[in-house]
């Protein structure tokens, strides 16, 4: 390894408890990185180095007095730092969402999934940038900065996670949080060459994560690897009191040992997921991708999911009627922005016309007019019914499949600013992650190849309720015969 900035997740974690060097070097070496790089990337939104370095040499402490005791008995990722997407809490440093509106937002408060690793020892970097309220697929929604994709600056990252996906490629943080709501996590993965779980919905608590769409919302994790974002989903998973829509199911032990096998295992590859359209380079290295299970053992399995084509409207009624009412809260009167006037009614229209960016307008807007007297049956009521004919299409595949997959996105990395005008055509860039949001099913997303401009792809593995762990048993065993996951850019090779 030519920098402890190289290291994964796992790499990482091994180093710091045999003793090979400090959480300090190695949270200073991605300070130092960060520093020389961000500025160009634009990742992170807040970073407190003076708390982060004070977190890590409480670590070391903790480190040599357990290597002398019982090393076994430490902490999993003891000394480990990682960065946190801004909708998540962390008790004290600022957290933003992305928007103007919670600028000066500083919560008293911990996410449970953020706690739960801090409970595992890690130490948190920073806070990612977001698109607004995680409403975007570029990170261009940001109130505060566009975050650059690191294969080319001139691309965005995906998103809303691209905060957290660029740290991650341009070995800014070895792996970071994020949440995914219509392919939030799995999109910006596929753009930047990382792997990304979007968990099943209500397997992690979403105590402490800032609302945008509260029956599509999920917290997960992005890393290097299968094997890194497996760890930490099972230190983030479980049931939670303080949020009574996680299950009380018991989460599995996912011990990736390199020797995965498939054989045998039946994968679905849905016809409706490879449509007029899609970029060459995409079609090309998802099929390779099958291609490689098959070789591994994989039994390859035409399916339909024959309502697929309704997901893109059905998911933008019901997430912006959703929004609607988890933005409401977001008045000016017991935190967040306030511009003062002395008539309260005119005091909410001036906080939220100045805290709100244009993309969480146009999301409030239609939320609001789809949940209206006289519009209600019409959209969200049909929306939800059409919802459930999407989940029934997913629970009538895994009767005759294990696992699905697809590609993440119709394209690969797209440049700054060409949909800025056309939402649509922003919103057509997830059209293939929204189904497993509003099915509630988990997504896995990881490199698979690259286009004719060197820029990544991605493919997504879709598993049942539940089935995380057979995600990532798929996604190791490919990753150990093949090194796309291994891949830098050129640009960020450097340090």
């Amino acid at each position: 390894m030519s920098s402890l900035t190289d290291l994964t997740l796992c790499q990482a974690a091994a180093g710091l408890r045999a003793g090979d060097f400090s959480s300090r070097e190695l949270t200073e070496a991605c300070l130092a990185r960060i520093e020389t790089l961000d500025g160009e990337l634009k990742t992170f939104l807040t970073l407190v180095p003076e708390a982060t370095l004070a977190q890590a040499d409480a670590a070391d402490k903790d480190l040599i007095a357990g290597r002398k005791q019982d090393v076994e008995a430490l902490p999993p990722l003891l000394g480990v730092p990682i960065a946190v997407k801004d909708v998540l809490a962390v008790a004290g440093m600022r957290a933003t969402a992305g928007s103007k509106v919670l600028e000066n937002f500083v919560p008293p408060y911990t996410a449970t999934a953020v706690q739960r690793l801090l409970d595992a020892g890690v130490i948190i970097l920073g806070k990612t940038n977001t698109d607004e309220f995680a409403m975007g697929s570029s990170t261009e929604n940001s109130a505060y900065e566009t975050t650059h994709n690191p294969w080319n600056l001139a691309r965005v990252p995906g998103g809303s996670s691209g905060g957290s996906a660029a740290a991650v490629k341009a070995r800014l943080a070895p792996a970071a949080l994020g949440s995914d709501t219509g392919g939030s996590i799995r999109q910006p993965a596929s753009y930047c060459g990382v792997t990304g779980i979007k968990t099943t919905y209500g397997r992690v608590s979403r105590y402490g994560l800032i609302a945008y769409g509260s029956s599509l919302d999920t917290v997960g994790a992005l890393g290097r690897d299968a094997q890194d974002v497996s760890v930490l989903f099972k230190l983030m998973a479980g049931h939670d009191p303080k949020d009574a829509t996680t299950l009380d199911v018991p989460v599995p032990e996912v011990a990736l040992n390199g020797s995965e096998k498939i054989g045998g295992l039946r994968v679905g590859v849905p016809k409706e997921y490879f449509i007029e359209g899609i970029q060459p380079g995409v079609e090309t290295a998802v099929r390779a991708a099958i291609a490689q299970f098959e070789a591994l053992g994989a039994e390859i399995r035409e399916i339909s999911l024959p309502y697929t084509a309704y997901a893109l409207p059905v998911y933008y009624i019901i997430a912006p009627a959703e929004a609607s009412a988890n933005l409401a809260r977001f008045d000016g009167v017991r935190y967040g922005l306030r511009v003062p006037d002395e008539d309260m009614i005119q005091m909410y229209k001036e906080t939220r016309g100045a805290g709100f960016g244009p993309e969480v307008k146009r999301r409030i807007m239609l939320g609001t007019y789809a949940l209206s007297a006289g519009y209600y049956d019409a959209y969200y009521g049909q929306a939800q019914k059409v919802r459930t004919l999407i989940k029934q299409d997913f629970t009538k595949a895994f009767e005759e499949v294990d696992v699905i997959a697809a590609p993440v996105a119709p394209t690969t990395a797209f440049p700054i600013g060409e949909h800025s005008d056309d939402p649509l055509a922003m919103y057509l860039e997830d059209v293939f992650t929204l189904p497993a949001n509003l099915a509630g099913v988990p997504g896995l997303a990881f490199p698979v190849g690259f286009d004719g401009e060197n820029l990544p792809v991605g493919v997504q593995l879709m598993g049942p309720i539940f089935g995380e762990e057979r995600l990532f048993r798929v996604a190791h065993a490919y990753q150990q015969v093949t090194d796309w996951h291994r891949q830098y850019p050129p640009l960020m090779v450097a340090g």
